[in-house]
């Protein structure tokens, strides 16, 4: 496979570009961030943060690497490989950024499908730390050395990327910045934004919670700064078999902490459990800035 990593990254602190040099990324007022023996760089300023150690722990983001190798979602990274090659550049390398990337899962599985024939630049981008080093431990590097994607610690509300860079940027579950979104992507360049549908874990949600709260409409009107391509849903079945991925699965999604010590205990008898997979794939053009 072609895959190379993205290098267009702004400095955090003052948005100049930054040059690899050596073992640091460096811009031409002085600021410099080393890359860590795992391969990644954390771009996440100290004033930036909520929290000392903000994202997901080391255990959730084990309990998503498990569960995940295990095929549960292949389907989702099949659709959402297949939507981010989409009238892909034919004469030049596609960008992309997985703005909340975890532990790497989605943009190994785009580097699969694309194969040779769609030659790639991978960032990946997450606020937990433990997501990011899991993810750079994971990808390893190529011959000569040098990591097979860019990861990087940092915030979708100050991404650490230079303007109109990115191609695609993928947001799975997570938290979308428009603004930023917007900022760097190219003209034309495209946001897949990952959603959960209504049904999306339903058996799992009617265990832990004593009632289901009625779904909100889907928004339809696209974001400031883009045009609404089209939305797709994906829907299957998936059967988790053993308490210990069910746990996991709990591990990675919001429910772990909205649910109660009683909702929690349910899930935690749980052996086995057929559960309905349910998301949306909304697919949005940059318009020019």
């Amino acid at each position: 496979m072609s895959v190379s990593p993205f290098t267009a990254l702004a400095c955090p602190l003052d948005g100049a570009p930054l040059q690899r040099s050596g073992a640091s990324w460096r811009c031409a007022d002085g600021h410099c961030f080393d890359i860590a023996a795992q391969g990644y760089v954390n771009l996440l300023p100290v004033q930036n943060k909520r929290s000392l150690d903000p994202g997901d722990s080391k255990d959730m983001v084990a309990a998503r690497r498990r569960f995940l190798e295990a095929g549960h979602y292949q389907p989702i990274a099949d659709a959402v490989a297949q939507a981010l090659l989409q009238a892909a550049p034919a004469a030049r390398t596609l960008t992309c950024l997985d703005a909340g990337c975890g532990e790497g899962y989605y943009l190994r599985q785009l580097a699969a499908t694309a194969g040779d024939a769609h030659p790639l630049a991978l960032l990946g981008l997450d606020i937990s730390k433990w997501a990011v080093q899991a993810a750079a431990k994971r990808d390893g590097q190529d011959a000569r050395g040098t990591p097979r994607a860019a990861w990087v610690v940092g915030s979708n509300a100050g991404l650490p990327v230079l303007p109109g860079t990115l191609d695609r940027v993928l947001c799975m579950f997570g938290f979308p910045v428009y603004p930023e979104f917007a900022r760097v992507l190219r003209r034309g360049g495209e946001l897949l934004q990952v959603d959960a549908g209504p049904e999306h874990l339903r058996e799992l949600r009617e265990v832990i919670y004593p009632t289901l709260k009625p779904e909100r409409p889907a928004a339809r009107q696209a974001p400031p700064g883009f045009a609404h391509l089209g939305t797709d849903t994906l829907r299957f079945q998936i059967h988790v078999d053993g308490a210990a991925p069910i746990a996991d699965l709990l591990a990675m999604t919001p429910h772990l902490y909205r649910a109660t010590a009683e909702g929690r205990a349910r899930a935690a008898a749980l052996t086995a459990l057929t559960m309905t997979v349910d998301v949306r794939l909304a697919r949005y053009a940059r318009h020019a800035p």
